[in-house]
């Protein structure tokens, strides 16, 4: 008998890769597409990690590593877990993936059973609910709304907390909403998880670098130390230091999740690439000061869009703390509101054709609008907030 598992049966491809592929061949048939699908930093990668992959390849850093990563790469991400999150680490509790997003499938499917269950905040980035599925567990949506900047209440959390209950999964700053999570409303989540002693947090902090609200980044892990056997947090350098195409991300946790997410990793990908490797320990232990700059350039992208997207009838969004991303609201434009689209995706579909690639917002849980991504300059952001306004006027 042959076809597909029942696992894979479960899934489906990524709607925002779907997206951004489709507005790549279009582009390919000459087609004049402005993409706001994909989250990936327009930036160049930093020089000192460009010639630090140049001088690993010279140095014939083109063999195997060990599986979890090089020590060197895993000693830096220790930097990295304690300078910019608070999180004091070891080697041992270090795994290198990668990507992020090989992280936190790795800990999804080396916990996560049939029937049991993950509560993630809704709207969620598309691949969570996805990599539950695929383990065989149920999501539990935790709704949030544009009114509250896409935050709940710790008792929110608590409500959905049942005896199949694995994990919760946090995000921020989030994607698609751009929400930041304050430190108190964190302290009362840790304060939720010590009741709770069968739920862990999966922390994804890979926008950390990219927080726009006052005061440090909180994370979880940093804020509730007493909880941190029970706090997987994954970063990387995809969205900090522009390096999306090094499939990097670095994750601690107990030492007996890492160790189980290795085991996977031996029996899937094997190690990450030995040259991404040298970049990222370069990228982790070089130079930071770009990144301040990096990030108000994404602030003041973020204002223009934000005053933008408002400014067209039918179309709102709350300014996003952190991220580079808006998702934005267009109910008034679905037919069951007296507007002209049956779905989000018909409208996603209708602002292609008018030369914007977006992804509807029933793509990360939500209904009735999209997300864009800001990652690109001004003045393509202007042309494509026009194009927009065109397509709906």
């Amino acid at each position: 008998m042959t076809g597909l598992s029942q696992h894979l049966q479960r899934i489906e491809a990524s709607p925002t890769t779907a997206m951004t592929d489709r507005a790549t061949q279009l582009r390919e048939e000459g087609r004049d597409i402005i993409s706001l699908s994909v989250g990936e930093p327009d930036f160049a990668t930093p020089p000192h990690v460009i010639e630090a992959a140049k001088a690993a390849m010279d140095a014939g850093a083109t063999k195997y590593t060990p599986v979890t990563g090089t020590m060197a790469l895993k000693k830096a991400a220790c930097l990295h877990f304690e300078r910019d999150l608070g999180i004091a680490t070891g080697p041992s509790r270090v795994i290198v993936s990668a990507g992020g997003k090989q992280a936190l499938f790795e800990a999804i499917v080396a916990t996560v059973s049939e029937g049991d269950e993950v509560i993630v905040p809704s709207p969620w980035w598309v691949s969570y609910p996805q990599m539950v599925r695929f383990a065989g567990g149920s999501v539990v949506p935790l709704r949030t709304h544009a009114s509250r900047n896409f935050r709940f209440d710790p008792g929110d959390v608590e409500a959905l907390i049942g005896p199949r209950t694995n994990w919760l999964m946090l995000n921020s700053p989030g994607n698609p909403t751009g929400a930041v999570y304050p430190a108190d409303m964190l302290l009362g989540i840790g304060e939720v998880i010590r009741r709770h002693p069968g739920v862990m947090v999966l922390s994804d902090d890979i926008y950390a670098p990219l927080n726009y609200s006052d005061g440090p980044h909180a994370t979880l892990a940093n804020l509730c130390p007493d909880l941190a056997d029970r706090i997987c947090t994954v970063s990387g350098v995809s969205k900090s230091h522009a390096m999306t195409g090094f499939r990097i991300g670095v994750a601690t946790g107990p030492k007996w999740l890492i160790d189980a997410m290795g085991t996977l990793q031996s029996n899937s990908s094997g190690n990450p690439a030995a040259v991404s490797q040298a970049a990222a320990v370069a990228a982790f232990e070089g130079p930071q000061q770009f990144l301040a700059e990096w990030r108000e350039i994404f602030r003041r992208r973020r204002d223009m869009v934000v005053a933008g997207i408002n400014a067209i009838p039918g179309l709102s969004t709350p300014v996003p703390d952190g991220a580079f991303y808006c998702f934005i609201d267009a109910s008034p434009h679905m037919t069951k509101n007296g507007g002209r689209f049956g779905d989000d995706k018909a409208l996603a579909l209708h602002l292609l054709d008018h030369g914007v690639a977006v992804v509807a917002a029933s793509a990360f849980g939500g209904k009735d609008g999209f997300r864009i991504s800001f990652a690109t300059g001004e003045d393509v952001l202007a042309e494509a907030i026009r194009r927009i306004e065109t397509a709906l006027a």
